[in-house]
């Protein structure tokens, strides 16, 4: 075969590809919003339409976000927050085509700003690594990390006494924990599993999968719901009797979105987030992701013994008791019961 023989056919082949995904090349559509610079207000109508440069015959168009059919004006105020795709599929002139877009949701509120009053200071083991915190019938329970140091703890918070404790095998790196139905569910950090344990013996029960999600972080629930997060801007729901990563949502304000949500503590119908290695807290509609205040801790640490491995605020515990929230850090010798107040 000659090189001119060659080129040609292979121009006739890429033509004939070019062609068959688009017969007539007519095609010439996009997808426009009302979205200014593809972000959007939850507290505003999104509205969808078809740019169509060349004014062909459309016969049909479809909408969808996030893969639901939707109408050309679609309501944001129950959306969740965060990246939202959209696409249409449009019949024109025989042809097919689907487009593609996203935009994004954000909040139509700035958060409120809150901040703290100290009621009591308690004593906690300076050497533990903290990564979850959790009242349950009155008793303080705690997860430390760190592989080799990883553990699950039954705590007497007035003392720091420890009143149960088992150490992780030193493969595992724990961290976030909550009780359930009767039962520990403790997080791990980059092994993709979590484990159960009975609320009385800690004897492991049974573990799970993350499916979607790489990490483990932060975890709490309301009762009916487990919530955990993965160090990102999501936080997920996992399916109560199967423990499967089903949906998430994804934490915004009216700027944009907010990352590395760790521990996490369920308050009063919200969700209470630290962020890692800010000293700060994010309180989180659990509906669509707002965040809807913040907390500075960040004084906390210099009220605690000053040593070369003090690490950040890390640990969230809800007294329902006292209505009053706890708070500590990784190898910090204090536990601090706080009151928290709008500013």
């Amino acid at each position: 075969m000659t090189l001119v023989k060659f080129f040609y056919i292979t121009l006739l082949s890429i033509a004939f590809v070019s062609c068959g995904n688009n017969p007539s090349g007519k095609i010439d559509f996009t997808i426009n919003t009302n979205a200014v610079n593809n972000k959007i207000l939850n507290n505003e109508s999104l509205k969808l339409s078809i740019d169509n440069p060349k004014n062909l015959i459309i016969d049909s168009v479809s909408y969808f976000i996030n893969n639901k059919p939707s109408k050309e004006i679609f309501e944001l105020k129950d959306s969740k927050l965060g990246d939202v795709n959209i696409s249409a599929k449009i019949y024109a002139e025989g042809e097919k085509r689907e487009l593609k877009s996203t935009i994004t949701v954000l909040s139509s509120s700035s958060p409120k700003v809150y901040t703290y009053k100290i009621i009591n200071e308690y004593p906690h083991d300076i050497k533990s690594y903290t990564q979850g915190l959790e009242f349950y019938k009155s008793e303080l329970y705690e997860s430390t990390g760190q592989k080799g140091e990883s553990k699950l703890r039954k705590v007497d918070y007035k003392t720091g006494k420890v009143l149960k404790n088992i150490d992780l095998d030193p493969n595992y790196f724990g961290e976030g924990l909550t009780i359930f139905n009767n039962q520990i569910y403790q997080l791990t950090w980059q092994s993709r599993i979590g484990f159960v344990y009975n609320i009385d013996s800690f004897e492991r029960i049974s573990s799970f999968k993350y499916n979607k999600s790489v990490e483990g972080w932060g975890i709490c629930n309301d009762g009916k719901t487990l919530y955990k997060s993965d160090g990102t801007e999501k936080i997920w729901t996992l399916n109560s009797s199967t423990l499967v990563e089903e949906e998430f949502i994804q934490a915004y304000t009216n700027k944009g979105k907010v990352i590395g949500l760790n521990e996490l503590e369920w308050i009063n119908g919200k969700i209470y987030a630290n962020r890692y290695q800010k000293d700060g807290v994010a309180i989180i509609n659990p509906k669509n992701g707002a965040i809807e205040g913040v907390i500075d801790f960040s004084p906390l640490k210099k009220k605690v013994t000053q040593h070369k491995n003090l690490d950040v605020l890390n640990g969230l515990a809800w007294n329902p008791d006292t209505n009053t929230l706890f708070v500590t850090g990784k190898r910090w010798d204090k536990l601090f019961e706080v009151e928290i107040i709008e500013k």
